[in-house]
């Protein structure tokens, strides 16, 4: 192994190689549910968002061997799904589409309303009222909170491929720049092209929406 990886990344690789089950499900119970998220945005029905994170575990096992340390762990069992995934899209004749709205609990990461999110940073003084709604006993807010949320959703849903999954992994997974380049296997630079235009398209189209919530949360 090379000296450069994380004493507990190598213990990990190696008690996986051992075939250590324990091992194999702390690290089944820290990505599943990301990886599940992830394949929704290439693959349109639940059965193969299944059958794609599973098919990913049976190559991480399968593969762990071969793991030579190039990328994080993390970034490598990614990269597989990703593979997977793409290849079943293909397969399906049907590209990458979510099938769930971001604004059920379970895609929409709280982060999403942070008011230094990098997705609303068009006005972040404003947007700290509505960021606050969750908290908040106003029905009134917590009305503009979900709406804000089901419109971002529904904007991201119109992306292209390309800036959707780059976008969701860096601004809802929280993603280093790093990690999505070894994920997708693009350049810095194109990452930072992809992310810029979907931040930038997305924070033009819920202008208009803002504008009006902006108001709304002064007046409350």
């Amino acid at each position: 192994m090379k000296k450069a990886w994380p004493a507990e990344e190598c213990a990990l690789v190696e008690a996986l190689r051992r075939g250590d089950e324990d091992a194999f499900a702390r690290l089944v119970g820290e990505h599943h549910a990301s990886l599940r998220r992830v394949a929704r945005l290439y693959v349109a029905s639940a059965a193969s968002v299944d059958e794609v994170v599973q098919d990913t575990w049976l190559g991480v096992i399968q593969g762990i061997w071969a793991f030579e340390g190039r990328s994080s762990l993390k970034t490598w069992i990614f990269r597989i799904l990703v593979n997977r995934a793409r290849t079943r899209a293909a397969r399906e004749s049907r590209g990458a589409r979510f099938i769930e709205t971001l604004a059920t609990e379970t895609s929409v990461p709280e982060s999403l309303a942070s008011p230094d999110h990098p997705l609303l940073l068009a006005d972040p003084s404003n947007l700290y009222h509505l960021a606050q709604a969750s908290l908040d006993s106003s029905p009134e807010r917590c009305l503009l909170t979900k709406e804000l949320r089901e419109r971002l959703g529904a904007v991201i849903d119109t992306l292209p491929s390309n800036l959707r999954i780059v976008l969701w992994l860096r601004d809802v997974e929280g993603w280093s720049s790093e990690e999505v380049c070894n994920a997708l296997a693009i350049q810095e630079t194109n990452q930072r092209v992809l992310l810029h235009r979907a931040r930038s398209r997305v924070r033009a189209a819920l202008e208009p929406y803002l504008e009006g919530a902006r108001g709304a949360a002064r007046r409350g």
